[in-house]
């Protein structure tokens, strides 16, 4: 641990004391070296034979060696064979003086990866010299002999950094410029990035220090210097302060390079400022520097991680232009990206042709996939790609078992995960909280909450404690039984062992009450969870939504709906379906179908809720939830309402997205309306969206139905050429079949298949 005041008194103490008198150094060997014997050596050396020294050993004393290396310091071959001989013999090893000639010699050959190396071994050798003061005098008195220059006492200072003996590395720069030598500003650079690599507000502080000194010493940073401070103090969230030292370079003639400009745009990117990085990136240009994959790498990862996936298409674009090649972090960062947005088919494409490229997926990303499939239930494929991991010689870790174990839970297979999970043991791995989570879920899932109230006896056995997810998982289980008092219950009992409940906790208790009509007992519920500091979520204000108007009380609904709004939580499918079902119920009588549809205008009724409010509330939200209102519309046969939204996305400038043309379109091939379909699909494809294959298919029974074969052809030549994976050629050729042969019903399973295996763009997420 750095401690600031030490290391302050490193840097100014020495400069407090009397310089003493320059005496002299003292004679190199106080007794004399047997010259007859290094003779010999030598003459060893020169005829390669340094296995026959071994037998000299004991004739060898410090002097003799340090003789040797004087005598042959002109010879930079008989001074290596020297060193790895004797390098770990007592007579040197122990000896300071052989050290620092060695140090000196090195250094002057410009070796200096060796060098260092060695003069740690010697920090560490030598303990007892705190200050770096014995070895000072040693460097200094051999200075002159060994025709050394300066540099040696930057590489000490570097090599003390490099352990971390910080005090050291600044004390021997005070006791250097003391005696007449000048360090440069390597010796700086090397105890500032020392310092940094703490990754402290105190690190920061004192690496400030040592810059000041740096200046007040006559020693000009450069790029380094200023590169270390900035990445220092942006990683320890001080970005402003990062920035005026990025002022500051500019401004003292000290140009920033791609890595000045590379720190900036991350740290940039960590606060969410996209804009700027990208501003500084265009600034590169300007500058004529020439972004490099680092570069485009940060700039990837930072819009994969704020869900901006399709921005990414520009940079990998613009990347290959330039002629950099993505490597694995760009693939890896992409296919963990588009597995997050859902897409799939995209990951799987990159994968692809990452692997055309001679790339090696590594363990997290086949984890990324396999965790995909599993969401999207096709364990299949997962197992191909488990199978895979090791077939490459790669080893599954501890998340891809229990990735694959929460997928065949989800799916009700209960032996096969539990099959896994002993396998996973077999190799080494001991099951987490996150895998005893999965078992727990598909155990309720399945409708054995029992089984899952035993195996949280059985993690407690191991050691494990069952956190929040445990509990609420249990809970909701017993919900979805309707067993309500069990439910509070095990509510009671996480409590006790010290875990308070959470948003998803409430919202499983208040799903079940209203699922049993409690809804006073339920609203009560909700106040408590809002009084226990915790925010409602999606799912807890849509069963209260969804309880209201099952009750027929829409006007509480839509108040429900407003505030979940107002805090940011927009609705998704299942929040505007309970509401479209609502207001039909409201609407059943034939008078209020007409105040719906026909909307009169002339007898205006305050206290009905129609269509209108839903559209007019998705279009204030700036048409954030547009995709689900217009998906519950279609679901409920409201086409007219559905193309009302779409419109008013054309008009506010809200360019619909390929996912709404793919909803939109669905939905009028469902409603048998296969002219407005037509023109929706050729509108996709002038736009450059990509139907999905539930679109293909709802798109080509309507043609069928209107015996378009011609037309079925031309959208299965458009469909195939978005399968960008060889793994899909086979169904390719089988598609072309079937269509040849007009077994249309067998290309649409074909084209289904394909779809769950990842062929072709399948939109699988939760709106």
């Amino acid at each position: 641990m750095l401690h600031r005041k030490t290391l302050v008194r490193a840097l100014h103490n020495l400069n407090l004391r009397p310089r003493p008198v320059e005496l002299p150094p003292p004679p190199l060997f106080p007794s004399p070296p047997d010259t007859v014997l290094v003779h010999r050596v030598i003459s060893i050396l020169r005829n390669g034979g340094s296995s026959q020294l071994d037998s000299l050993t004991p004739q060898f004393s410090h002097e003799s060696a340090s003789y040797l290396l004087l005598r042959s310091q002109n010879s930079q071959d008989l001074v290596l064979k020297f060193f790895n001989w004797a390098r770990e013999l007592p007579f040197f090893r122990d000896q300071l003086q052989c050290c620092c000639l060695c140090i000196h010699l090195l250094t002057r050959y410009k070796l200096y990866k060796t060098a260092q190396s060695f003069a740690e071994e010697v920090a560490l050798r030598f303990p007892e010299d705190e200050n770096g003061d014995l070895v000072f005098s040693c460097l200094r008195d051999t200075y002159q002999s060994c025709n050394s220059s300066s540099a040696v006492f930057d590489l000490v200072v570097k090599a003390y950094s490099n352990l971390r003996l910080i005090d050291r590395a600044l004390s021997m720069i005070s006791i250097a410029i003391y005696h007449g030598f000048m360090p440069s500003a390597l010796s700086y650079n090397a105890v500032i990035e020392a310092i940094v690599r703490n990754s402290s507000s105190t690190s920061c502080e004192l690496a400030r220090d040592v810059y000041h000194d740096m200046m007040e010493k006559g020693v000009t940073p450069n790029v380094f210097t200023y590169n270390v401070l900035i990445r220092g103090l942006c990683a320890n969230k001080e970005m402003d302060k990062g920035l005026a030292f990025f002022d500051e370079m500019e401004k003292g003639g000290c140009l920033p390079n791609v890595v000045t400009y590379n720190t900036v745009i991350d740290a940039y990117c960590k606060v969410g400022k996209m804009e700027k990085a990208d501003e500084l990136m265009r600034k590169m240009w300007e500058r004529g520097l020439k972004p490099n994959l680092i570069t485009y790498n940060v700039m990837i990862n930072a819009l994969c991680r704020e869900g901006r996936i399709k921005e990414t298409d520009e940079f990998l674009a613009e990347m290959k232009e330039s002629g950099l090649v993505p490597d694995e972090i760009t693939y890896n960062t992409l296919v963990n990206g588009y597995c997050k947005e859902g897409n799939f088919h995209q990951a799987l494409a990159l994968h692809a042709e990452m692997l055309r490229n001679g790339l090696s997926p590594g363990v997290v990303t086949y984890t990324t996939l396999i965790n995909s499939l599993c969401k999207a239930g096709n364990l299949h494929r997962a197992i191909d790609f488990f199978d895979q991991i090791q077939v490459r010689g790669l080893k599954p870790n501890e998340r891809t078992y229990t990735t694959l174990i929460d997928g065949f839970c989800q799916q009700g297979f209960m032996d096969e995960a539990y099959k896994l999970m002993e396998e996973m043991i077999s190799r080494g791995f001991s099951p987490s909280i996150v895998t005893y989570n999965a078992l727990i879920n598909g155990h309720c899932r399945s409708g054995r909450v029992d089984d899952a109230l035993v195996l949280i006896q059985r993690m407690t056995g191991k050691g494990l404690c069952p956190d929040i997810i445990s509990y609420s998982t249990i809970i909701k289980g017993f919900c979805k039984n309707l067993d309500l008092d069990k439910a509070f219950q095990v509510k009671e009992d996480m409590c006790r062992n010290g875990i308070l409940p959470d948003a998803i906790t409430y919202s499983s208790l208040i799903e079940g009450l209203c699922g049993l009509r409690r809804l006073d007992e339920a609203v009560e519920l909700f106040r408590e969870m809002s009084r226990s500091g915790l925010l409602p979520d999606k799912c807890t204000y849509t069963t209260l939504i969804n309880a209201h108007c099952a009750e027929n009380d829409i006007q509480r609904a839509i108040t429900l709906l407003n505030k979940m709004i107002s805090e940011g939580l927009f609705p998704d499918i299942l929040t505007y379906n309970v509401l479209i079902h609502g207001i039909n119920k409201q609407f059943r009588s034939k008078e209020a179908n007409r105040l719906l549809f026909k909307l009169m205008h002339d007898q205006p009724s305050h206290d009905i809720v129609t269509y209108d409010f839903l559209i007019q509330s998705c279009r204030t939200s700036g048409f954030q939830g547009a995709a689900a209102l217009i998906k519950g519309f279609c679901m409920n046969g409201l086409m007219n309402e559905a193309d009302q939204v779409f419109q008013a996305m054309v008009e506010s400038n809200h360019k619909p997205s390929e996912i709404v043309y793919n909803i939109l379109m669905q939905g009028h091939c469902k409603d048998g309306n296969l002219p407005k379909a037509s023109d929706l699909y050729r509108e996709m494809l002038e736009n450059g969206c990509i139907v999905h294959a539930a679109g293909v298919i709802a798109f080509i029974k309507e043609l069928h139905k209107a015996g378009m074969a011609e037309e079925i052809g031309q959208v299965l030549r458009e469909t195939l050429r978005n399968c960008k994976i060889i793994d899909g050629d086979a169904a390719k050729i089988l598609v072309d079949v079937n269509y040849k042969e007009g077994n249309i019903q067998a290309v649409l399973n074909i084209i289904s298949d394909m779809a769950k295996d990842g062929f072709l763009p399948h939109e699988s997420r939760l709106l």
